[in-house]
């Protein structure tokens, strides 16, 4: 199975089970399937509250994050569906603020799956039929739907009528399936842009503008994009929103990272552009304070993993799998560590560049240990040590992440600053094994 699910609930793993048997077992893009399906349960995506719909290379699930955080700080409750999950299935529906429970996922999915049988669709696809069946079913005031692959031919491109739509930052992955330049995947990910309705934008080179302008125009759709339709500067310690109704100045966001005060920006940008939800600006404020969104330079609390490192360490997590989503990393390290030596643990799957992602962290660390993926095809670790010794670090392999932190503890005689990195799904593993699931 693509996505690795497993459930501690008996009734969810049932139909865990029924939809490995299904799925034809690897990502396939197009919206035939998923409309199908949707039609057999009677189009529930046609019955949602106002969707926010958000695509992008990195950056998609933080600013859907903010956009929850807003929301609900103005007294609206909201249905989110997002991916990869990091530990539970569930962590992909949340439903009118509540991640779904075990009995009604177990339901969901298998009314989806009684539908599905002859469509061989997807993994993705018979989650996504099952998030918006959920949504149809519960009252909420507002839907956000994070794209799960490009944009254009991804089954969450269903939706025809969202309120407003979002790119975030854009980047080279999934190579495979949306084209190996920037331009290409510029056009994949406008491809979520619909008739009438406002597409958000960051700022981005001239000609991925120009694409995503092309295509939006195709569609009937007007950008709004950073720097012109709107702006965003950003201090130590705020970060200020313009447009043409005026500004907004909040707090830097408590999310790690330069580029996550962007990303707020843009949650900013969509919340301003669409009329279907009031959404005071005290609202935008609390999205800066109280926006959570796990693996995503995490700090690592108090638990069984972290118990490992000598007291007072630092022991940081993010996902962070390509090019795009290292840099912000590698920039912000030197000040984390505060002066302290700092090692990388870091596993990756084997369709990632782990040259490239290893070429921007190596100047912002001192040692790196390699690990596996558990249950996905990975780099191999002694691959990724030797990757790592070309860029004159000193390296080591371990078989998990306890091991990777038993042997930093070994070697570090005061507090160590670790991160750990270069995928989501090891980022769930680490979680897990510190007792810190997301909520």
């Amino acid at each position: 199975m693509p996505d690795h699910a497993v459930s501690s609930s008996l009734a969810v793993q049932a139909q865990l089970d029924r939809l490995t048997a299904l799925s034809p077992g690897a990502d396939i893009l197009g919206l035939e399937r998923i409309t199908a399906l949707l039609g057999r349960l009677g189009d529930p995506h046609l019955s949602l509250p106002p969707v926010f719909h958000v695509a992008g290379t990195n950056g998609k699930g933080s600013t859907c994050a903010f956009l929850r955080a807003a929301i609900e700080a103005a007294g609206h409750s909201v249905h989110v569906y997002s991916s990869p999950h990091l530990v539970r299935f569930n962590e992909r529906i949340r439903l009118a603020g509540s991640l779904v429970e075990d009995g009604a996922l177990a339901a969901l999915l298998a009314e989806v799956l009684d539908h599905a049988d002859d469509l061989h669709a997807s993994f993705f696809e018979v989650t996504t039929a099952a998030a918006l069946l959920g949504f149809a079913r519960t009252p909420a005031a507002a839907t956000i739907v994070e794209v799960g692959l490009g944009g254009r031919l991804d089954a969450t491109n269903v939706l025809p009528n969202p309120v407003v739509t979002g790119i975030a930052a854009l980047g080279i992955d999934h190579q495979a399936f949306l084209g190996d330049t920037l331009l290409a995947i510029a056009g994949e990910k406008a491809g979520i842009a619909k008739p009438g309705v406002p597409l958000v934008t960051m700022d981005y080179p001239k000609p991925l503008r120009a694409r995503i302008a092309a295509v939006a125009a195709a569609a009937g759709a007007p950008v709004l994009a950073r720097s012109t339709s709107w702006t965003s500067t950003t201090t130590r310690t705020t970060v200020r929103y313009t447009d043409a109704e005026g500004s907004v100045v909040a707090d830097r966001p408590r999310l790690v990272g330069p580029h996550q005060s962007r990303n707020l920006a843009l949650a900013f940008a969509m919340l301003r552009h669409q009329d279907a939800l009031p959404i005071p600006e005290g609202a935008l404020h609390a999205a800066s304070a109280h926006a959570r969104w796990p693996a995503r330079m995490q700090r690592v609390a108090d638990g069984p993993l972290r118990a490992r490192l000598p007291m007072g360490s630092d022991l940081w997590l993010d996902g962070a799998h390509n090019p795009n989503a290292a840099q912000p990393i590698a920039r912000i390290l030197p000040t984390l560590a505060r002066g302290r030596r700092v090692t990388l643990v870091i596993g990756m799957l084997a369709n990632k560049d782990a040259d490239a992602v290893l070429r921007i962290l190596a100047p912002a660390v001192d040692h790196v240990v390699a690990i596996p993926v558990p249950g996905h095809a990975h780099h191999a670790p002694e691959t990724l040590a030797a990757l790592a010794r070309t860029f004159g670090k000193t390296v080591a392999t371990a078989a998990d992440p306890a091991a990777a932190l038993d042997a930093v503890a070994a070697t570090d005689a005061g507090p160590a600053c670790v991160l750990i990195a270069g995928s989501l799904y090891l980022a769930g593993e680490v979680l897990a094994a510190n007792d810190e699931l997301p909520d």
